[in-house]
């Protein structure tokens, strides 16, 4: 984009701007089309013109910045004043111009701009005048007029001056505040940048493509720590005195502007070393110093084996691990400076469960995996952020499994690939690399699909693939695009050195119809003597797509798994006729359902009921999601999937098992909710009768492996839902112990939240544990407490949770998402809930954690919508959608709520029926 130079009187103008349309232009400003090279229509964006803020027309169209300008070094200084909430800064950016041009567009979100300039390579002025800055807010873009002519080859210093107040929410830079023991208010400052919101810190070039250098200067009072991507390489004194201090950065890398980190905090740190050299340090507020020591040693350990991994040593001195008071999300991979919630980063023995330590680890491993994808290689664009959080969610599973066997995190890679399944067999799926261009689109792609059908898919090809040959693959990828850019085929040709059966495949062709397709494939087989026919479908029929699918299968005579390679719609295997059965997708290592056709389903019941361990947990479990996928879709009847699971009585790993109690768990609660007693009580008995002998030998400790203690927590909280009496009993003896100390009493950790809901039943209970919340240092601890409170039968108690959720003190806004999902859940609060987000949906939306597009939003519509079964309830959604249209319009979350309650409805009226007929045969 080119403009000429400014004249004083007249000009063949695009525009001329009066010297009183705007204050700091200090003439008549008409851009001249004459005198320098004009840009063709594309480099415009097009002919469409947008105005700014004072009126005057923008020179820019697009949402995404022009290429001709590139960002090399940002100078940045910033003064969070934690005192007057106001934060002030100025940033110098080299910048390197591509096409001659008069305008530098970049980008800035509800910043003050209050001046500048620009200077050429030797730093001096160009003009000595006021420069004018435009505004475009829908863009959130500004644009610098220079009278000269940025020549193209020439580097130039953009200089601007900015200010705003902190963010009170969790974005751009913003105020956290947290309590000590003694009841004291301290703040601190936090940056939160992606994916777009770096501009609400400073005006930059804020998309991940334009990669920088960036030198960091924090002015902070001597009372707070200083935090960057880099460690301190200076301290000064600032001249103006009052203790202040300036902290100087300098990144030794380039990065995009959204892993760019400040905070200044009074944190307390622990610090370890790796064996190759890196310090890592865990902060905390000083009052949880106590809980970062098993989050040291993860990041230790799972940094050292990702070093080994990806034959790539991380490329900074340093790696800080910090907990924030007030996030978000669970985490955010900053270069150098990660930053968490405290609940995914501390560790309290006498607090937190086993789960809660899988977590801890599991969200070390994935932000950690990001230093690697996503930090050292970035993708090009947001469409396919999937190369940053695919990889991330995968290599958690990975990288723990690797250092800490005894979790046994790769048994739950079953659960997130169910997870996805779920979100994709609806229409409203998207394909995994989608088109994304403005910010809330960008927000949206952080979701199931990006991060858990990510995931599933490499699980896929790792498997395809070998060990070994994706490895490798991978590490050339990081090689060839380690501090640069990179797109969804760039990861395909660095695999692509592969041979199948003697033949070198087309893996960018075999991949394609995994990213660029949204669904999953459904494979039918249907065996007919020595013969096994196969076709393939999407498993929810709109659009007919075509994969290429690795299958892999085992049967009754097989020692090891067959594989074989679907590529048409249809394909025959042979077997030999003696074969009793077959089982598709051994381990679940493939992404898409099977229907075994004709007798298939009834030799696979048989086979359960006569010798269930004939096949892994693993494909037990599949086999129990698969047939209650295909009773959904109307492919199978109820009766058969609940004779399938009928074997679970003989069961003992907690996977299978809990993936079929999970299911009648759902049945149970969409029906309980739908108001049909009958169904609802038989359900219910069937429930306790047939899982009496699991719930019965649990103990309540913290004894036994993950597993047992997973399966523990989980059996003995839906028994006390139920109100099976010895679960009641027990739990209320706990609580009134629990009392008694006054809430010192330690209770096992795996059954604490069991015993808080059970106790949060009766009005001194609940008032009990809300003041507990209050005070608890642990924010495991209070996660159970607030899970509990929202189990309450009392709607007026419910009532008071969502509206302090609301107000931001006793619960943080940050937990308010969490306190409408638990409100939801609850028979008692499903519809309170959902009344409150349609009266309250203004203010939600106005808070920053529930920007449009944020997994916040994304939760609140699908979690207070997704047990709704009626025709009524879908009219009254459907009508609330039209009446927000300026906000639903552009949202994916809406479609799913949309689609999740047609399911519901559907699956009611074909199933309640049968689902009756059966309990009546099956509760004795």
């Amino acid at each position: 984009m080119n403009f000429g130079s400014v004249t004083a009187a007249w000009c063949l103008s695009a525009y001329c701007v009066p010297p009183h349309t705007i204050g700091w232009f200090p003439a008549l400003i008409c851009i001249q089309k004459t005198g320098s090279q004009m840009p063709d229509s594309k480099d415009l964006g097009d002919e469409n013109t947008h105005t700014a803020t004072n009126g005057l027309p923008f020179p820019w169209s697009k949402v995404r910045l022009p290429n001709y300008i590139v960002p090399i070094h940002y100078h940045l200084l910033v003064h969070p004043n934690l005192t007057t909430s106001q934060f002030a800064g100025s940033v110098k950016i080299e910048i390197d111009v591509k096409n001659n041009t008069n305008w530098v567009v970049l980008h800035s979100r509800n910043l003050n701009v209050t001046k500048a300039t620009v200077l050429d390579e030797t730093e001096a002025h160009l003009s000595d005048k006021v420069l004018p800055v435009l505004e475009y807010p829908p863009h959130e873009q500004i644009a610098i007029f220079s009278p000269k002519i940025l020549t193209s080859g020439e580097k130039y210093f953009l200089h601007l001056e900015f200010g705003a107040p902190l963010c009170d929410g969790f974005f751009g830079l913003y105020k956290s505040t947290y309590k000590t023991k003694t009841g004291q208010t301290r703040v601190l400052a936090s940056t939160h940048f992606e994916p777009t919101l770096a501009r609400m810190a400073f005006p930059c070039f804020d998309e991940p493509n334009f990669k920088a250098n960036f030198t960091v200067r924090l002015i902070r009072d001597a009372s707070h720590i200083a935090l960057s991507n880099m460690p301190i390489v200076s301290t000064s004194t600032m001249e103006l005195g009052n203790d202040l201090f300036e902290d100087r950065f300098e990144t030794s890398v380039q990065m995009s502007t959204y892993l760019v980190a400040l905070i200044v905090c009074d944190f307390r740190s622990v610090t370890g070393r790796t064996s190759s050299g890196i310090d890592i340090s865990i902060y905390a507020v000083p009052d949880k110093w106590n809980q970062t020591h098993y989050a040291l040693e993860a990041a230790v350990k799972i940094l050292q084996f990702y070093e080994q991994y990806f034959n790539i040593y991380y490329p900074l001195p340093k790696l800080d691990l910090v907990a924030i008071p007030d996030f978000q999300s669970g985490a955010m991979e900053n270069w150098g400076l990660n930053t968490y919630r405290e609940t995914s980063l501390l560790y309290d023995p006498e607090t937190s469960s086993a789960s809660d330590k899988m977590w801890v680890t599991m969200v070390i491993g994935h932000e950690l995996a990001h230093q690697w994808f996503g930090n050292l290689v970035t993708m090009e664009w947001w469409n396919d952020i999937w190369l940053n959080e695919g990889f991330a969610r995968y290599m958690e599973f990975v990288s723990v499994e690797a250092t800490y066997p005894e979790l046994r995190v790769e048994d739950y890679l079953l659960h997130t690939c169910f997870a996805a399944i779920g979100r994709d067999s609806l229409n409203s799926s998207r394909p995994i690399s989608s088109a994304a261009e403005n910010p809330t689109q960008i927000k949206e792609m952080f979701d199931t699909v990006s991060y858990d059908k990510g995931a599933c898919i490499l699980h896929m090809l790792r498997h395809f693939l070998t060990d070994d040959v994706f490895q490798s693959g991978i590490i050339r990828y990081l090689r060839k695009f380690k501090y640069s850019n990179a797109r969804n085929e760039d990861l395909w040709d660095s695999l692509a050195n592969y041979h199948y059966a003697g033949e070198h495949m087309d893996l960018k062709a075999i991949m394609n119809t995994w990213t660029l397709q949204r669904g999953i494939p459904l494979v039918r087989v249907n065996r007919k003597g020595s013969k096994l026919h196969l076709h393939q479908e999407r498993f929810i029929k709109t659009i007919q797509y075509l994969w290429y699918i690795p299958l892999t299968y085992k049967t009754s005579h097989s020692k090891d798994d067959v594989r074989h390679l679907m590529e048409a719609k249809s394909d025959v295997l042979d077997v030999d006729e003696s074969v009793e059965w077959v089982k598709f997708n051994s381990d679940m290592n493939g992404y898409y359902i099977v229907h075994y056709e004709g007798d298939g389903w009834e030799r696979l019941s048989e086979l359960l009921r006569r010798n269930h361990t004939a096949l892994s947990f693993k494909d037990r479990a599949n086999l129990i999601h698969n047939i209650f996928q295909l009773v959904t879709a109307g492919k199978v009847s109820l009766e058969t999937a609940l004779n399938l699971i009928q074997y679970l009585k003989s069961e003992t790993h907690d996977v299978p098992l809990l993936e079929g109690l999970g299911y009648l768990e759902a049945f149970y609660k969409m029906i309980e909710k739908r108001n049909v007693p009958d169904v609802t009580q038989s359900l219910k008995t069937y429930i306790l009768m047939f899982f009496r002998d699991v719930i019965d030998k649990q103990t309540w400790t913290d004894e036994g492996t993950l597993s047992e203690r997973r399966l523990r927590s989980e059996v003995l909280s839906l028994a006390c839902d139920f109100e099976h009496r010895p679960c009641v009993g027990k739990a209320t003896k706990f609580f009134e112990d629990w009392l008694k100390s006054n809430g010192t009493l330690i209770l096992p950790t795996d059954v604490v939240e069991t015993v808080f809901s059970v106790g949060a039943q009766e009005d001194e209970g609940w008032t009990s544990l809300l003041e507990k919340y209050t005070i608890s240092m642990s924010g495991a601890e209070k996660w159970k407490i607030l899970s509990a409170l929202t189990s309450s039968k009392d709607a007026n108690k419910l009532r008071r949770l969502l509206d302090l959720g609301m107000e931001g003190q006793v619960i943080k806004t940050q937990d308010l998402g969490s306190v409408i999902y638990g409100v939801a859940k609850n028979p008692v609060g499903h519809v309170l809930a959902w009344n409150f987000v349609k009266e309250n949906w203004n203010k939600l939306v106005e808070k920053w954690v529930f920007q449009l597009g944020s997994f916040s939003i994304r939760n609140i519509i699908i979690g207070t919508t997704s047990q709704f079964s009626s025709r009524e309830e879908l009219n009254d959604i459907k009508a609330f959608f039209e009446s927000i249209w300026e906000h639903s319009s552009q949202l994916r979350a809406t479609q799913v709520a949309v689609e999740n309650v047609e399911k519901n409805i559907l699956w009611l009226e074909r199933n309640l029926d049968a689902l009756r007929s059966w309990l009546l045969k099956n509760v004795n």
